[in-house]
């Protein structure tokens, strides 16, 4: 049989171990490729970590090129597979992983609201719930995507206008200096003529003195410094040892109120669940295996060679995944 009648994400589909996990695949490239201000060799490296564990069995490369070229079918394609194969714990794991691939930065591009808005449908998750998982996610509340039919949008957007802004802002500087450098040649003729040999002598005098004062003075700063920084250290160390005595007291009570209180509120149960990517009805060894896949894929270990912005954020999502975890195992 010919395979010219096939495209090449079909493909794709015919010679993948798990057609689910390949059509993910490119759903979560699509998220990657409108992400703003990111290479193309971080983009498969974040893609390459988020789906560690698939099972599909061929080179990321070719998935990248078809998210590139936005072929509309080819997501067609992938998102009828998802929603024909995925069952509801797995809809939340695959939006919960589009989520984290399309915020590392902390910043949502107007195209990932849309096409997160989109998955969301896709995978029958109520509103509702979508706006949970993101604000746990991301620590920030959904926000109603910016409209590109209004001129405010445009005008914020528009690369000519940040151009034009850019070559201004450019120009005066240009001319700032240039009048900058006219005021110091003028200044430097000025004292060349008023220069002679007695206020030489004297500025030797002084300059020496000068010095000597500076070095003083240095030599101040640098004992201050010391021991400032030896008071903040102590202050540091009391600080510390008074949040840990607050943390301890704090987790006792919160052990307290647990042993005391019959049951917990079952929004918070729903909450942490879907943190996890897990539904309402999973067993302590679906949360054990959740949060052993959650955790390996959000440790912040994972993100050493980012920014330190990806790192807090990395450590901000692991501490919920951890949470969550620790709060279910206890009320299950």
């Amino acid at each position: 049989m010919s395979i010219a009648r096939f495209s090449p994400f079909e493909l794709l589909l015919l010679k993948s171990r798990s057609q689910v996990d390949t059509a993910t695949l490119l759903l979560l490239a699509w998220v990657l490729v409108h992400r703003q201000q990111v290479s193309e060799g971080q983009r498969r490296r974040r893609l390459a970590q988020v789906t560690a564990q698939f099972r599909h069995g061929h080179e990321l490369g070719p998935v990248m090129s078809i998210a590139h070229s936005q072929d509309l079918q080819a997501i067609q394609l992938a998102a009828e597979v998802v929603r024909k194969e995925c069952s509801n714990e797995r809809s939340l794991s695959i939006l919960y992983q589009a989520i984290t691939v399309a915020t590392d930065d902390g910043e949502l591009s107007l195209n990932n609201h849309y096409i997160l808005g989109f998955l969301a449908d896709l995978l029958n998750v109520t509103p509702a719930t979508f706006s949970t998982l993101f604000h746990e996610l991301t620590g920030k509340p959904l926000q109603s995507a910016e409209d590109p039919s209004r001129d405010a949008y445009w005008q914020v957007h528009d690369p000519e206008y940040h151009a034009r802004k850019a070559r201004d802002a450019h120009a005066a500087e240009q001319k700032a200096k240039e009048a900058e450098e006219r005021q110091r040649a003028n200044k430097e003729q000025q004292q060349q003529k008023q220069q002679n040999k007695q206020r030489q002598q004297e500025e030797a005098h002084r300059e020496k003195a000068k010095q000597q004062q500076a070095k003083q003075e240095q030599n101040k700063r640098e004992q201050d410094k010391q021991q400032e920084r030896r008071k903040r250290q102590e202050q540091t160390q009391q600080q510390e040892r008074q949040r840990w005595q607050q943390e301890q007291k704090r987790q006792e009570e919160a052990r307290r109120q647990q042993r005391e209180r019959p049951s917990s509120p079952p929004d918070r149960h729903t909450r942490a669940l879907a943190v996890l990517g897990l539904t309402p009805g999973a067993n302590r060894a679906d949360i054990r295996r959740a949060y052993r896949r959650m955790a390996q894929l959000h440790h912040p270990d994972r993100f050493y060679s980012g920014s330190e912005h990806q790192i807090a954020l990395a450590s901000t999502r692991f501490q919920r995944i951890k949470s969550a975890y620790d709060y279910l195992m206890q009320n299950t």
